[in-house]
């Protein structure tokens, strides 16, 4: 057998969170409504009615499409791809082929190790998604709530080598989506599906082999499972054929049996009869439309990554403050405030998200700005120790009041008034001669178990730096 390699494209459909669907008013969001609410004519596909393009989706996919470095046509043109579905009313998909609205961009990437990887984007264009079957024994049901919802199609060049890479490259482009505004990307509602197509290849040769496309992934989980095993049976093949395939072929994943199945041979652009959509003229982009959405784009993930791996903090760490908009709220407020990465990814990342966890709170759910902002107040002004903020933290987590009335009701404040502090110092040494003992001879750590002394006495309401500089003084 010789050395092969994987080349693998993706397709990727993602919805573009708009209000209403792309060619008509529908209300865009048909997850959890009754089939068949959201539809009116023109989505139904009924005859005699006019498709008006939906200006907000086309800038959305201009966002997206700027931000995936990709060239934005200034004229593309929409077509009708022709397929006769029973999710699909029209028989036909309003779709761009020749003229797509986007081409040529790139999309960085991170693999766990390693340097950052890149894969090319061959074009972005819009299009209308179908309805959706549900089968039931031997019948099926119609739903048309979802026909008409605006699409991204995100067409990759064959750059990527496995299915770690695919899955990579396909989170980092939800993040990429989601920055921008372009969609929500909700894996769980269905918003963003891939698919995926894998050949053979002789290593160091360049041809490209008849491949195979499966169908409809919809989570990050079933692509690279779905590549990994096409990729195994396709080896398979080459050991028994001598060779790649003969013909390109579509499959479908089957998740519950964990391989995929022959569905079709894989058709092509002449199958689909492409020709110009007669009821939507070519888009015309002005200049300084493409110029204002540029200046307006947010800053990217890849860019939000190397702020915060500049400030010290893990990948795994800043990645769960790109994927976790308010949580990055919440650390960039407190980093400003303590004007410290370590202490503020201590306070935010682990100590809130551990409570929050324990107690089975989405971060929405947990204090805001103001409440973590009074909470680092209290601690640095000595109202209450670093140990009674964990306390307090895990309370405004629990109940949802604010610092300030957790301290008054449990009574938390620090004690630093010198005189009762001395009074507890003076206690401290005659309780614990041998330790004191001990500092005398030279052990220094043994203060430290006077200190606790206190501290334990006080239920942690002593000021535990004015309590050893007075032990010092003292002894």
């Amino acid at each position: 057998m010789p050395q092969l390699e994987a080349i693998i494209g993706l397709e990727v459909h993602a919805q573009m969170n708009t209000k209403t669907k792309m060619f008509c008013g529908c209300d865009n969001d048909a997850f959890g409504k009754p089939p068949n609410t959201t539809v009116c004519e023109i989505c139904m596909g009924h005859p005699g009615t006019l498709p008006v393009p939906n200006k907000e989706a086309v800038l959305k996919a201009i966002r997206a499409s700027l931000a995936l470095q990709c060239t934005v046509n200034r004229e593309n043109h929409f077509d009708r791809k022709h397929y006769f579905y029973p999710d699909l009313p029209s028989g036909f998909q309003i779709s761009q082929y020749d003229f797509p609205l986007a081409s040529d961009g790139m999309l960085e990437y991170d693999l766990t190790e390693g340097l950052p990887k890149r894969c090319g984007i061959t074009r972005l264009h819009i299009e209308n998604d179908a309805g959706k079957l549900s089968h039931r024994g031997s019948s099926t049901l119609c739903d048309y709530n979802r026909a008409g919802t605006p699409l991204m199609e995100i067409v990759t060049e064959p750059d990527l080598r496995s299915g770690e890479e695919a899955v990579a490259f396909a989170e980092e482009l939800r993040r990429l989506l989601i920055a921008v505004g372009a969609s929500a990307a909700d894996m769980f509602k269905g918003m963003m599906r891939f698919d995926a197509s894998i050949s053979l290849r002789e290593k160091g040769t360049e041809k490209l082999n008849p491949r195979s496309e499966i169908k409809n992934l919809n989570s990050f989980k079933s692509l690279e499972l779905a590549l990994q095993y096409e990729e195994a049976r396709l080896r398979s093949l080459w050991e028994e054929d001598g060779g790649p395939l003969k013909g390109s072929i579509t499959v479908g994943w089957m998740d519950d049996e964990g391989k995929t199945r022959l569905l079709r041979r894989k058709e092509t652009a002449d199958d689909y009869r492409y020709f110009p959509e007669p009821d939507i003229p070519p888009l015309v982009l002005d200049a300084s439309l493409l110029a204002g959405v540029s200046a307006h784009l947010p800053e990217l993930p890849r860019a939000i990554k190397e702020k915060y791996r500049s400030l010290g903090l893990s990948p795994a760490e800043a990645l769960l403050l790109i994927d976790q908009p308010r949580l990055r709220e919440l650390f960039d407020a407190v980093c400003a405030k303590t004007n410290d990465a370590k202490k503020a990814s201590s306070l935010v990342l682990t100590q809130l998200l551990g409570f929050l966890n324990a107690h089975g709170k989405p971060v929405n759910e947990g204090p805001d700005v103001h409440a973590m902002l009074d909470l680092i107040a209290n601690i640095e002004d000595g109202t209450i120790s670093s140990n009674a903020g964990k306390e307090v933290l895990e309370e405004m987590v629990i109940t949802g009041k604010s610092p300030y009335a957790i301290i008054k009701e449990k009574g938390m404040q620090q004690i630093s008034d010198d005189s009762v502090l001395e009074d507890w110092v003076k206690k401290a040494i005659a309780a614990n001669p041998d330790a004191i003992a001990s500092f005398k001879n030279g052990k220094e750590a043994a203060l430290g178990a006077v200190v606790g002394w206190v501290m334990k006495q006080t239920r942690g309401q002593a000021n535990p730096g004015k309590i050893s500089e007075i032990l010092k003084r003292s002894i």
